[in-house]
């Protein structure tokens, strides 16, 4: 991974979908939703293939190279 960022959620949860959106990883809800269905991301270091995987804090997605932290 070359790239670490961190995504600080408002609420309890996001969804994975969401996050990659509000992230920037993904320019928009259909390219999350593909990615994921694609087998691109992986949550926690496995491939994730629901888009509504809820992620908490201290969760990692992984997408294109870069690492996402969720706090």
């Amino acid at each position: 991974m070359s790239e670490i960022q961190t995504f600080h959620i408002k609420d309890e949860h996001i969804r994975l979908g969401q996050a990659l959106k509000a992230a920037g990883l993904a320019e928009s809800g259909v390219d999350a939703k593909y990615a994921v269905l694609d087998g691109l991301v992986k949550v926690n270091g496995s491939v994730e293939l629901q888009r509504g995987k809820k992620l908490f804090p201290g969760d990692t997605v992984e997408y294109q190279g870069k690492l996402l932290k969720i706090e």
